[in-house]
Formats: structure tokens, C-alpha cells, sequence
């Protein structure tokens, strides 16, 4: 890269800065973007890939009649656009010179350009002149040859502002142009343009520029400056810069003025509000927390000091993205990594907040950036934000409560999330009146007095329980035994599609629905060989065999609410509440003695809309309260 040089006449003093810097001076104050925007493709920084297909195309003569320059704002769209015209324009300092990427500066082209006085480059903001009117203008002039240059050069910035008739009446020219007009267009918003203009340009991305480019770019600027600036100062903008040349140069102006010709970190972390960014550190640290009262103090605090709530937000939204990307030991360029003090306490925040926690919060704060901004009251709108997010705060990750419900910790190489406390539990709702119906065939009263020796419901098998988990008995019992060890999904298959056909020890015999998955009987076969430790022939048949166990489960409910239907006191409940019928039969056994399959006859829930009625066996105190009572075993409370 060629050393920098101001291209245009230099008015800045030999000595170092001071206040009265121009003091007397005829020449305006020119701004540091201004003043060192490059003037050639080999100045232009962090754009080898451009710089390198324009050198080659200038160089071979293989140069498009259209050309689309996109990317963010002060990457250097515009005066990209100039760098061409006046490289396709110089004739050298002998007049002779073909189109170059290195323009001369000297030929009448170039000086025209330089003093912004040129008659065959024409420049048009396309946010200010967006109507088929101005396009008329260039495709009536285009025909005509330039005045004094090799090419008429039509620059048109920010094109995507252009109407639907503007584009329209452009597409002609723009795909079949004269052999002396070249157009370049520039925008930041590439996705605007209309396919028929994209598909007509050759177009070029211009990225963000890398913080160590730009800071490298910066240092060269002020030794040319004769300015003593800090490298931590440097850093600080380049990466406040986000990538833009323009805005670090800005900053850059900014620092100098503000610390009088010696910059220093402190100097521009101030200006930036870097200070502001620890205390934006610990409102997340508290809201991740689950501390909502310090959380609702952070932010007063915050805007008190002229913080916008739409901007508090964005910052947590950086802030989760920041230590999500630490967590999994990869950098992001962020604001908040400027300075060592933040970067401490973000990778504190890593190595206490699970990733799937930070996720969370990303969500919770994106969805509250929306509703702060169309809130009538933004302050308080963010103030709600953030103690719901500090109530998730306090909630187990998704990951802790599957392991939870599965009823054990399973022990991993995760860290568990900081922000997970247990929930204070809370008191319960209200919830309305149920009428009690005895059951349908009441036990003995030395039976309900033991339960260990009651006989079991009807419609259920007693429990073989002497016989240990890995001996199933039955078809039922062989499902019940994989859903109890984890083998749900198999399970489910099997009492949803599986028709028996014979069942013998080690030996089972099965027709298959056609839905279930190819390779059940090879999962059957090992979660068998697993759990009992002997290996089981399973042989698939084309007799109809039993129903499936889901279908034996609604044929046993719908039997049930049929007798229950015309049980005694059953039929006065239904009759009490007009409307009212048996919707549901539920089971009270176990869960980890339940398959998937609906309840087959503990307990029974009749609805209507108002009310709801539910039957289930008596226990020993209510039993002994009934005797003592003198009242019989059916009997319906409220």
C-alpha cells in the first residue's frame, strides 16, 4: 500500500495541534475522511478482492459497461466509484495513457475530478431524484459522446431509492448502453434492486474493513497528522467503527478535539460511554440472576443518566450474543470487549451462564425490543422485559427438567446454569368443588382397611411383583417394562401398532401395523436382550391376531363408562346436573407403571360446563369416617 498522502492541497500545520489550530487561517477546517479518502484502487484498505478484478480488468481491457458497488455505510462505495471514472478517464501526464488503476492526478481528467469540476462524470443522488423525470434526463444525454473524456460516466448513489418506472425506464439503456457511457451504482440496501438491474451489472460486495486493518489504517493517519494518540485509543475506535472507515475517522476527529491533540484510552473510552458499558455488564449480571429489584435499579440508574430503553435493550441483546459466542470459545467483535474490565466480567458471565440459558434470554429480549418500541410508555414497557427475564432467570434449562420428570440427574460434562435456583414453591389456586361417587363394586371393609390386600380394580392385571422388573408375564407387561426403562418411543409403537399373536417365554409372535418403523423388531430384540439378559425370538405373522393394547384401552374405557352410566349414583349425579355425561376414565397407578395408553378404571371425570364430578376409590380415614358415621360406601359430597 502507498504511504498516505492528502490529495488535496495540504493545510495542515508542521507543529503539533492546538486549539488555535486554524486561528487565522483562510482555508477551512477539511475532516479526516475527507481529507484522506484514497485516490487510488492500491489506497483503497480491507477490499483486495475489488482492487484486484478492477487492476486485472483495467490492465486487459475487459471492463463492464455497468458496475453495482453494495456493503454498509464508509466502506468506500462512493469514492470507489470515483477511483473507476478516473482511472478509465486518465490519459497520463503525456496524454496517451490508456484506462489505469493507478489514476495520474495530472491529466485535465484527473484535476477536474479532484477539483470537483468535471464535465463527463455526472453524479446523481438517486434519494433526491428518485422519479422516471430525472432518469429521462441521463437517457436523453447518454447518446450524446462525452465533451473532453474517453467515457460519459454516470454515477448514481443509493440507486435502490429509485422508483418502480425509474428502474424500469433505465433497463433499455442499461442493458444496451453506448459504446462511450460507463454507469456505476452504489447502495447499501442491494436486496432493493430489482433482478433485471442486478443481472445487468457486474457487481461488487464491499465487506466491513477488520478492526486490525482499520486500526492499522488509523495509526498511519494520525503519524501523518503529527498526533500522539494511545494504540488502546486506537482500538477503541476501530472497534467502535463496526467496520466502517468513515465512522473511525469521524471518532477519530472527535478524539482529537476532545483531548486537545493527545489521545489517550481513558479520552476516548469516556467519549464512547464506555463507563456506561460495566454498568450495562452488571444489569445483565443481576437480570441473569434473577434479581429484579436490582435489575429495575440498574436501568433507572441508566435512565436517569439519558439512556433510551430501545437502546438498553439492543445492548443486552449484544451483551447475550457476546458470551454466548465466549462460551463456546470463539471471539465476536462486540463494544463491550474494548476495554479489560468488560472483558472480565463477560467471560465471568461465560463460565457462570449455560448456553441454553443465554438462548433463552436472547429470545426473551428480542421479543421485548419489539414491544418497548411500539410501547406507549418505553421505560416501562423495558422495565417489564427485564423482570420477566429475570423470572426465566429462575426457571431450570430445558435439558435440567427433562432430567428432572425423568425423576433422576443425570450427570454430564455441562455446566449447570448459575441462574437455576429452585423455586420457592407457591401457594396453590383455588380450585372449584368435586362431587365423590363411591366406587362401582366396593371392597370389603377388611380389604379397604388393608390395602396391601385388595383385590384389584376391575379390567386391570394384579401386578406380578415378586417377579422383578426384567420377567414380563404378558404382552402388557412386556411394554409396560420398556417404558419403564426408558425405552418409550418402542413402546409407544407397541401399543399403539403391535396385534399378538402368541407369547411364550423368550418367544413372541407379532403382526405389525404397516406404519411402524422397518427396524422395530431389531430395537425390540436388543432392549429385550438388554433388560432381561437372554435373547428373544420374535417372529412376524400374517394371522390377525388380538387387538392392538391402544384398541383393547378404548374398548375397556367405553365398557366402563357404559356400566358406570347405569351405576345408582352415578345416574343421580348425571341427573343433578342436566347436560352432564362421563367424558374420561383416568387411572390413579403410577406413572412408571403406565404405558402411554389411556386409564382403565380407577377413577372416573364426568363434565358439563359448569360442573365436574369425579369418582375414585375411598381411602382408609374416609372409609372409617363412613363407618363411623353410620353411612353406607356410596355417597356423593360437595
Amino acid at each position: 500500500m502507498s504511504p498516505l498522502r492528502p490529495p488535496v492541497p495540504a493545510h495542515r500545520p508542521e507543529s503539533a495541534f492546538s486549539m488555535d489550530l486554524f486561528a487565522g487561517s483562510d482555508q477551512p477546517y477539511r475532516v479526516l475522511a475527507r481529507t484522506y479518502r484514497p485516490q487510488k484502487l492500491s489506497e483503497l484498505i480491507g477490499q483486495d478482492a475489488l482492487v484486484r478484478t478492477l487492476t486485472n480488468a483495467m490492465a486487459s481491457g475487459r471492463v463492464a459497461h455497468a458496475f453495482l458497488l453494495s456493503g454498509i455505510r464508509g466502506v468506500g462505495k462512493t469514492t470507489t466509484a470515483r477511483i473507476i471514472a478516473r482511472g478509465l478517464n486518465c490519459t497520463g501526464p503525456d496524454g496517451q495513457g490508456g484506462p489505469t488503476p493507478e489514476p495520474c492526478g495530472e491529466c485535465s481528467s484527473c484535476r477536474s475530478l479532484v477539483e470537483e469540476r468535471p464535465l463527463d462524470v455526472i453524479e446523481m443522488d438517486a434519494a433526491t431524484r428518485t422519479g422516471i423525470d430525472d432518469i429521462r434526463e441521463i437517457v436523453d444525454a447518454v447518446r450524446y459522446a462525452p465533451t473532453a473524456s474517453r467515457y460519459k460516466i454516470y454515477i448514481i448513489d443509493e440507486i435502490h431509492m429509485l422508483s418502480e418506472k425509474a428502474f424500469n425506464g433505465l433497463l433499455k439503456t442499461l442493458e444496451e448502453p453506448p459504446p462511450h457511457a460507463k454507469f456505476i451504482f452504489a447502495t447499501t440496501e442491494v436486496r432493493k434492486l430489482p433482478v433485471t438491474v442486478l443481472s445487468r451489472c457486474q457487481r461488487f460486495d464491499l465487506k466491513r474493513v477488520e478492526t486490525p486493518v482499520l486500526e492499522a489504517h488509523l495509526a498511519r493517519i494520525t503519524e501523518a497528522e503529527r498526533i500522539e494518540v494511545a494504540g488502546d485509543a486506537l482500538r477503541l475506535v476501530a472497534r467502535a467503527a463496526e467496520g466502517s472507515v468513515r465512522d473511525a475517522l469521524s471518532l477519530l476527529d472527535q478524539a482529537i478535539v476532545l483531548g486537545q491533540g493527545t489521545v489517550d484510552a481513558a479520552t476516548v473510552a469516556g467519549m464512547l460511554g464506555l463507563g456506561d458499558r460495566l454498568k450495562m455488564l452488571d444489569l445483565f449480571e443481576r437480570v441473569m440472576g434473577g434479581d429484579a429489584a436490582g435489575a429495575l435499579d440498574s436501568f433507572r440508574e441508566l435512565f436517569a443518566l439519558g439512556a433510551e430503553p430501545v437502546a438498553v435493550l439492543e445492548d443486552l441483546l449484544e451483551i447475550a450474543h457476546w458470551v454466548s459466542c465466549l462460551e463456546v470459545d470463539r471471539d465476536a467483535t462486540s463494544i463491550f470487549a474494548g476495554t479489560p474490565e468488560p472483558v472480565a466480567a463477560g467471560r465471568r458471565l461465560a463460565e457462570r451462564l449455560d448456553l441454553a440459558v443465554l438462548a433463552r434470554a436472547w429470545q426473551v429480549l428480542l421479543k421485548g425490543l419489539d414491544e418497548v418500541r411500539g410501547a406507549p410508555h418505553a421505560a416501562a414497557a423495558a422495565e417489564m422485559v427485564l423482570m420477566r427475564l429475570a423470572a426465566m432467570g429462575r426457571l431450570p434449562t430445558p435439558g435440567e427438567l427433562a432430567r428432572r420428570l425423568d425423576g433422576a440427574e443425570i450427570a454430564d460434562d455441562r455446566k449447570p446454569a448459575a441462574s437455576s435456583p429452585p423455586v420457592a414453591p407457591r401457594s396453590p389456586l383455588p380450585t372449584p368443588p368435586l362431587a365423590r361417587v363411591a366406587p362401582l363394586r366396593p371392597s370389603p371393609p377388611d380389604q379397604r382397611r388393608n390395602p396391601a390386600r385388595a383385590s384389584p380394580p376391575a379390567g386391570r392385571r394384579p401386578e406380578q411383583s415378586d417377579r422383578g422388573a426384567s420377567e414380563p408375564v404378558d404382552f402388557g407387561d412386556l411394554v409396560r417394562l420398556l417404558n419403564r426403562h426408558g425405552e418409550r418411543l418402542l413402546a409407544a409403537a407397541l401399543h399403539q401398532g403391535a396385534h399378538l399373536v402368541a407369547f411364550q417365554k423368550d418367544r413372541l409372535e407379532l403382526r405389525l401395523d404397516p406404519h411402524l418403523p422397518g427396524d422395530l423388531v431389531g430395537r425390540l430384540s436388543e432392549a429385550l436382550l438388554r433388560l432381561t439378559g437372554r435373547r428373544w425370538l420374535i417372529a412376524l405373522s400374517q394371522s390377525a391376531g388380538a387387538a392392538s393394547l391402544a384398541d383393547q384401552a378404548v374398548a375397556n374405557r367405553e365398557r366402563l363408562i357404559r356400566e358406570l352410566a347405569e351405576h345408582e349414583a352415578v345416574r343421580e349425579v348425571l341427573d343433578a346436573f342436566p347436560g352432564a355425561r362421563i367424558i374420561d376414565i383416568r387411572d390413579r397407578i403410577p406413572a412408571d407403571d403406565r404405558t402411554d395408553a389411556p386409564a382403565t378404571g380407577d377413577e372416573a371425570r364426568y363434565e358439563d360446563n359448569e360442573h365436574e364430578v369425579d369418582h375414585r376409590p375411598l381411602d382408609d380415614d374416609e372409609a372409617d369416617e363412613d363407618g363411623a358415621s353410620g353411612h353406607d360406601d356410596s355417597r356423593m359430597e360437595r
